[in-house]
């Protein structure tokens, strides 16, 4: 119901709102109407006994219309702008004129002979105001009856007026009576404006948001087209070589090399779009945990130190003396998502320096946060060109030229940044370089796990024996290539169904199973194994997952261990193994 809607906070900012405009702009009529009376109060007041007094009265008259008048002027000010200061302004107006009316009144009450007849004109400037303060209901509140007291209390107070104060009495009840009922129906057309105004608003950012998203849509499919068809094109010539097709040679290493470099870039620009379109639909999700900024940051250097030492340039970090010196504390963030954040810096700065140096500094700003800040010597960027840069799909052409990428890497990094409780903020200046800084929270008692930040690499401890359920041969085959490469021994069920057979008859290390398999998925199938019997039912689970935060918490509500996000890297295969063996189930990790 409408009542409803006007009782609500906000409506009732815009109502009360409306009502101030109106009755501001009822002002100059009630001005004009008592600048009009004024030769008829002289008039009356001629014939009173008391002159000197009805001088006072009219000068008292003449300040309360110019002190008025300055109201008028002051509302038409920006510092009239404020709704509480401008309704403090416009009550104590009518209160000004209310008071007016009972000095007036009070000069009646003493004029002799036309005692009675400009008692009753006082009582008629009262009834103005009470008109007059219809539209706000406050005002009509507190200045129509502040108005019409004088009068009314002089007209009662002789029995010679009693009858023409009980004819006055009732003209002003209903003159309140009748303000009310406008001020009633001025409030329904309040709210109903303020409804209209409210789905005016929604739709027109109903309209924003669709022509953001084909906004979006567009600068997709624009600036992801050259990546993907030249980097598939290159992979597709060095493929076709290897399989002798065409009677080409066998590519050499350093096609091959190309090659991967292409489908590793490829494979970056869509991890960046997709994760940049999550975050902008609002289901991006991090999980904070301890995590050793400097260790991380010391890895990422090292492994850019190959691509640095082929553009000759110099990488070094610098971590804070009281930093390195603590036993403790860490910063609370996603340690995937920073070192993605990070790892996009650090190489931004390698791919965009020509010669010089770049440099990783970890400090301590404030007790509560640390600084990560990435330094370098490139051809830097000017304030419009550093604004540009954090907006997505939108590429500097004068230092991008030749580089792949989306334009997606900055925007999506602060958006993380911001989701972790952090910021990411920049500086730069043209020919100088640039200084890119991000920002996390810090707990000084924390303590950060120092195996999530160390690459893993060489054989494992142990040979494992791997089931793998995935229905896609091109996700397994890979999946498989990764884990040989890790030394591990693999077994394939191509679904649910098949895993949960094997998993009763083979003895098995660790489960792997996909989240989005047809027939028995992966929640369901996680849950049969769970059931079985003996040993088979507490063997550690990795789910293997899309990103999609309902599908992840569902693998882990059926009893997965660990979840491996899709695509699938050595490091991150290596990891979420070791998070499903050394976690229990009630402690689970996201590689």
């Amino acid at each position: 119901m409408l009542g409803s809607k006007v009782e609500d906070e906000a409506h009732g900012r815009s109502i009360g709102e409306q009502a101030l405009q109106a009755q501001t702009a009822l002002l100059p009529y009630a001005l004009a109407v008592f600048g009009i009376s004024l030769p008829v109060y002289v008039w009356a007041g001629s014939y009173a006994a008391n002159a000197a007094w009805m001088t006072g009265s009219f000068v008292n008259f003449a300040v309360a219309w110019g002190a008025f008048f300055a109201i008028m002027d002051w509302l038409k000010s920006p510092a009239a702008a404020d709704a509480k200061r401008r309704a403090r302004v416009q009550i104590l107006g009518g209160l000004l004129w209310a008071g007016t009316i009972a000095q007036i009144a009070a000069f009646a009450h003493g004029a002799g002979a036309v005692r009675e007849t400009l008692l009753l004109t006082s009582l008629a400037a009262a009834v103005v105001c009470v008109i007059f303060t219809a539209p706000w209901l406050p005002s009509l509140l507190i200045v129509a009856p502040a108005a019409l007291a004088g009068p009314l209390y002089f007209l009662f107070s002789r029995p010679e007026t009693r009858e023409h104060a009980q004819i006055g009495w009732g003209a002003a009840a209903l003159a309140l009576a009748l303000a009310l009922l406008v001020n009633r129906i001025l409030r329904r057309q309040f709210a109903l404006a303020a409804e209209r105004e409210v789905l005016m608003a929604e739709r027109a950012e109903q309209a924003e948001a669709a022509r953001r998203l084909a906004r979006s849509k567009s600068d997709l499919v624009g600036t992801l087209g050259d990546e993907i068809r030249n980097g598939l094109t290159g992979v597709a010539h060095v493929l076709a070589a290897a399989a002798g097709k065409g009677g080409r040679a066998a590519p050499s290493r350093a096609q091959l090399a190309a090659a991967l470099d292409a489908a590793n870039d490829l494979l970056g620009v869509l991890n960046t779009t997709l994760d940049a379109e999550t975050a902008e639909a609002g289901r991006l999700t991090v999980e904070p945990q301890p995590v050793d900024a400097a260790a991380l940051v010391r890895d990422l250097v090292l492994l850019q130190r190959p691509q640095a030492a082929a553009k000759g340039l110099e990488i070094a970090v610098h971590v804070e003396v009281d930093l390195a010196a603590r036993e403790a504390g860490a910063a609370i963030a996603d340690p995937a998502r920073v070192r993605q954040v990070l790892g996009a810096l650090v190489g931004n700065a390698v791919k965009y320096t020509v010669r010089g140096r770049v440099e990783a500094r970890v400090s301590l700003p404030s007790p509560n946060r640390i600084a990560i800040e990435v330094v370098d010597t490139g051809p830097g960027l000017s304030d419009e060109e550093l604004a540009l840069a954090f907006e997505p799909f939108q590429r500097i052409a004068r230092v991008s030229a030749g580089a792949s990428g989306a334009g997606l890497g900055l925007t999506l990094a602060r958006q993380l940044a911001r989701l972790m409780g952090g910021e990411l903020r920049a500086h730069s200046a043209v020919g100088v370089g640039s200084c890119f800084t991000l920002e996390l929270p810090y707990d000084a008692a924390a303590q950060a796990r120092g195996d999530d930040l160390v690459e893993p690499s060489g054989a494992p401890e142990r040979r494992l024996r791997i089931l793998v359920a995935e229905d896609e041969a091109l996700s397994a085959a890979m999946l498989r290539a990764q884990l040989e490469q890790l030394g591990h021994q693999v077994v394939h069920a191509q679904g649910g169904e098949r895993a949960v057979e094997l998993a009763r008859v083979c003895d098995l290390d660790l489960l792997m199973i996909d989240a989005r398999m047809p027939g028995l998925d992966g929640p369901q199938t996680i849950r049969a194994l769970r059931a079985l019997d003996g040993k088979a039912a507490s063997t550690p689970v990795v789910a293997l997952i899309g990103g999609d935060p309902e599908e992840a918490n569902d693998c882990l509500a059926a009893g997965a261990g660990a979840l491996l996000r899709k695509p699938f890297t050595v490091p991150a295969v290596a990891r979420a193994i070791a998070d499903a063996q050394a976690s229990p189930t009630h402690d689970r990790a996201v590689a």
